[in-house]
């Protein structure tokens, strides 16, 4: 078993091991740094970010910069989709996890493939009355897509609680791992 700090030098590991294997994997002209790589149980999520076109000068009005952008997404999405595809096979065969992939373009981030995950789900009515409310008043389209706003609400608003959270999770997993031996 591995001792106190050993998970998180393992995971700290593996991330960079994971960072490591799409880096060399990916052009280094593809993005103006190394790309953010997220992974949780079912999916390894990529986002880089795009060099910032010529073409948006500072003369250029905000609409005009965005167009740009947007324009600037289309034509790197296009220019990269069959090596993004054989990267992510191979990382999916390689890692047993989805691949999906975004990028950031001046202040706008666009996600081109995303996994969505089925979660089972056991509310009650007064839950199911509140994503009924969100659906009727056009804030969502569902009561699943209701969900998925709410607990990016949740994620949004309560980020350091979620982080002192996790950090008190991975002090259980360290007390669990330097427990009793069987």
């Amino acid at each position: 078993m591995k001792g106190p700090g050993e998970e998180q030098a393992a995971a700290a590991s593996a991330a960079e091991k994971l960072a490591a294997w799409f880096a060399s994997r990916m052009p280094d002209d593809w993005f103006d740094e190394a790309p953010v790589i997220t992974l949780d149980r079912e999916e390894i999520t990529i986002i880089g970010e795009l060099p910032v076109p010529a073409d948006e000068a500072a003369e250029l009005t905000a609409a005009d910069r965005a167009a740009a952008a947007v324009s600037h997404v289309r034509r790197f999405r296009e220019q990269t989709r069959q090596q993004r595809i054989e990267i992510a096979r191979e990382a999916e065969h390689r890692f047993g996890r989805k691949v999906s992939w975004g990028v950031i373009c001046g202040e706008k981030i666009v996600m081109f493939t995303t996994f969505s995950v089925p979660v089972m789900t056991r509310l009650r009515q007064p839950e199911r009355l509140v994503l009924d409310t969100l659906v009727d008043a056009g804030v969502a389209r569902s009561r699943s897509d209701a969900l998925a706003w709410c607990v990016r609400l949740v994620g949004e608003h309560e980020e350091a609680w979620l982080a002192e959270l996790r950090a008190a999770l991975q002090h259980v997993e360290q007390v669990r791992a330097d427990g009793p031996r069987s």
